[in-house]
């Protein structure tokens, strides 16, 4: 078969511009040309051969062919088609003996595809438009372009791969004029910021193969052989619109190192071309990097902020793709989630791109917010180790091998879901071009939270998230099944309740569903089964609290505004409202402004709909039973579920900690950050052992540099004199208290467990004191 030439106008004299590699192919295309009839001419597919056909200064119709060979299905092993992409071997392109051979035995493999024709009169007139060049050198250029768009339609779209993507750049007239200013700009001669752009983009261009594309789906589906993969495939529809027209971006939670390698077949096998996506060359290491590099990785610096000549030609490659509408992929949040919830967004590379759409011409890029969820992680472990001090292992060869062989055996599945799309144009608005630094930066920032926001509105609740989250914040009380029962009920009524996207059906109302749940997570290691006794009960195993609390958290930004309006009732407990939905608001944004780096909030208008929803979920009268304390203490003792302890308590006792140490760190001292964190986790085991915090999950890197973030926003961390050492106090205080209103929410959840007249479920009768400020 052979995808035909279009007929030439009358009297136009046709050359077939023929792109053969050795004598097989040349001999397939010569008869080819010799069939279409009407004297067609064929000429090399070379700039010289090119040339000297252009030079008898007639006005030829050149049309590119070439010859397409197909894979024979089954036939090269995945460790065939690694070597072969490791070794840069030509994808596509059988050896000559291979050629002959199906020839004979199999020539429908063999096809003849044929690029849209131009005349030569068209092609000068396109070079003058995009100012000037070599002629032949763009005629080669625009022939392999359209090649490769001829050729998709007998592959199909998986292999929509870029051509020529740096000789494209780099040959153009918007690249010597960039080039010329950055020059000027650094005060640099022209071709020394040249030499090295050039050197940089052929750094990060990414060539791509078809083979490198079927060995990387296939060494995907072998790292990622203990999963199944599970796509809500609500909103794809629109996705697939959006695409026809311009570039997405799509931009999915980070959980583990495969989730590039699970996100890839999902989309081919929704309809969607490979993405390029955008990583850190820390994982260019032989093999994986090469193999990654051909099928659309983009190795980038891990640190380049001052080298503008780098981010210059970062920002080209990425409008290049923008205009040609390739589509991109990078994982926004910088690096893999140590505690289960999304990271803070960062906001390097979404700058370039914005920069780069700014400058493109293009009307819109679309940006596509993706949730991926694990039943089950392998690297969990290692990573709630990192958040405790330890190492992260460096990535290498054995470091891959040794990650693969982890894979086996089945870990459930893994969850993709995609959220409303965000129009980058729309987001921006207006002309952004001229907008001071600072307002750009503010736009990003505004773009890149809300993507955020909208991957938690898809991130689906699952039941092991609901489990661990019942098994956390009682005192590591052991739980039999019944009572693990007794917390999920009102968990899924308050799920059902707010239609909150869910896993399938969870039917954790069940108790085979449960022990199913619960015997998953003891063979995971997170949690430990004792059965010698009346009944088995269950437990999170000890130092795996960091563990349980990552599948916890992939579910609590669900859970934050409930946590948040529990504290506003204890708070109107204690202090007496006198205009309770006044007074309440207040709290509530109070406590908003304290977790705004750990959580992703709505903006004020919509906050505030939250919160009155909460508060009509646990009782529709609340406005009036709030100006009694007496009533809303009751009323907060009928609520169920009590989750506030389980939801704030590591994060608020964490930054508990900080704040202790801050009032205890001289005033006029300058804080280290390293070493004060290190203080911080050091302190934190020291009152975790003396039970005077209670959340050994608080015992986090992560928490402790959010929280000196926190105190820093504030204002409290720069030296200063009398008035930062009252303000840090004042700051241990407020926290102080909300951490003792935790503790009476983890006292009501404890009696939620207890029949009436059991007593107290703390042997003690009260929670543990917090730490107390003091100065060493």
């Amino acid at each position: 078969m052979t995808v035909p030439a279009a007929a030439p106008p009358l009297g136009t004299r046709r050359v077939y511009l023929v792109d053969s590699a050795g004598p097989v192919e040349r001999e397939i295309l010569e008869r080819w040309v010799a069939g279409q009839g009407g004297g067609g001419e064929a000429v090399e597919l070379s700039v010289p051969d090119i040339g000297e056909r252009l030079r008898r200064g007639d006005d030829p119709l050149l049309t590119p062919v070439r010859v397409t060979w197909l894979p024979a299905e089954g036939t090269r092993t995945l460790a065939h088609r690694l070597r072969d992409t490791a070794l840069m071997r030509t994808p596509g392109r059988p050896p000559v003996r291979e050629q002959r051979r199906i020839l004979t035995s199999d020539p429908d493999r063999c096809q003849v595809v044929a690029g849209e024709p131009a005349t030569a009169g068209e092609l000068r007139d396109r070079l003058t438009e995009q100012g000037g060049g070599s002629l032949p050198e763009f005629v080669r250029l625009r022939a392999t372009l359209a090649l490769e768009r001829a050729e998709r339609s007998v592959i199909g779209q998986q292999y929509k791969i870029p051509r020529l993507v740096y000789e494209e750049i780099t040959d153009s007239a918007r690249y010597r004029a960039g080039v010329d200013a950055l020059a000027d700009h650094l005060e640099l001669l022209p071709e020394d910021v040249d030499s090295r752009a050039r050197r940089y983009l052929q750094e990060m261009v990414a060539s791509q193969s078809r083979r490198a594309i079927d060995a990387w789906g296939q060494l995907g589906a072998y790292f990622a052989r203990a999963y199944h993969i599970d796509v809500a495939d609500n909103g794809l529809d629109e996705v697939r619109r959006l695409g026809r027209q311009h570039t997405l971006v799509f931009l999915p939670s980070h959980r583990s190192y495969l989730d590039p390698l699970v996100l890839r077949p999902a989309l081919l096998d929704n309809g969607f071309p490979p993405n390029h996506v955008m990583g850190g060359i820390n994982v260019s290491f032989w093999p994986l990097g090469p193999i990654a590099r051909r099928s659309g990785f983009v190795f980038i610096r891990r640190s380049f902020s001052d080298n503008e000549i780098y981010k210059w030609a970062l920002r080209e490659y990425m409008g290049y793709l923008v205009r040609k509408r390739f589509n991109l992929e990078w994982y926004i949040e910088g690096g893999r989630s140590r505690t289960g919830k999304l990271r803070p967004p960062r906001y390097g590379l979404l700058t370039y791109l914005v920069e780069a759409f700014l400058g493109s011409g293009v009307d819109d890029v679309s940006l596509v917010p993706v949730s991926i969820t694990y039943d089950q992680l392998y690297e969990v472990g290692a990573m709630a180790d990192e958040a405790r001090g330890a190492k992260k292992k460096a990535e290498s060869l054995s470091w891959l091998v040794g990650y693969v062989r982890a894979q086996g055996g089945q870990r459930g599945k893994v969850h993709l879901a995609f959220g409303e799309p965000v129009s980058l144009a729309d987001s921006l608005g207006g002309d952004c071009a001229g907008l001071p630094p600072a307002q750009l930066r503010l736009a990003v920032q505004k773009v890149g939270l809300e993507v955020m926001h909208r991957i938690d509105s898809v991130t689906p609740v699952t039941a092991t998230g609901l489990v661990t989250l019942c098994l956390l914040g009682l005192d590591d009380r052991a739980l039999t099944v019944s009572e693990i029962k007794a917390l999920l009920v009102p968990m899924l009524d308050y799920v059902r309740r707010r239609s909150l996207p869910a896993v399938g059906e969870l039917r954790l109302d069940r108790a085979g569903a449960i022990k199913q749940v619960l015997q998953t997570l003891v063979t995971m290691g997170v949690v430990t089964c004792y059965d010698r006794g009346t009944e088995p009960v269950y437990q999170v195993a000890p130092d795996r609290h960091l563990v349980a609390a990552f599948y916890r958290n992939s579910i609590i930004h669900f859970l934050i505004n409930r946590a948040v309006t529990e504290l506003v009732l204890q708070a109107a407990a204690e202090e007496h409202y006198d205009d309770p939905a006044a007074d309440g608001w207040q709290e509530a944004l109070r406590l908003r402004d304290l977790l705004k780096f750990e959580f992703f909030f709505s903006n004020k208008r919509t906050y505030f709909t939250e919160i009155r929803s909460e508060l009509d979920l646990i009782d529709p009268r609340w406005q009036d039973r709030m100006r009694s304390p007496d009533v809303v203490t009751t009323l907060l003792e009928q609520a169920r579920p009590h989750l506030a302890h389980r939801i704030l308590e590591p994060f608020l006792e964490a930054y508990l900690v900080v704040a202790d140490r801050l009032a205890a760190h001289p005033a006029a001292a300058p804080v280290a950050e390293k070493a004060f964190v290190a203080e911080c986790l050091d302190v934190a085991r020291q009152l975790l052992m003396q039970q005077r915090i209670t959340s050994s999950e608080s015992l986090s890197l992560e928490l402790f540099s959010t929280g000196l973030r926190l105190a820093r926003n504030l204002g409290l961390v720069d030296p200063g004199g009398p008035d930062v050492a009252a303000r840090r106090e004042a700051f241990a205080d407020e926290l102080r208290t909300l951490v003792r209103r935790l503790h009476r929410s983890r006292v009501l959840a404890l009696s939620d467990l207890d029949p009436p007249g059991a007593g107290s479920a703390r042997p003690a009768g009260q929670p543990a004191p917090a730490p107390e400020s003091r100065r060493d």
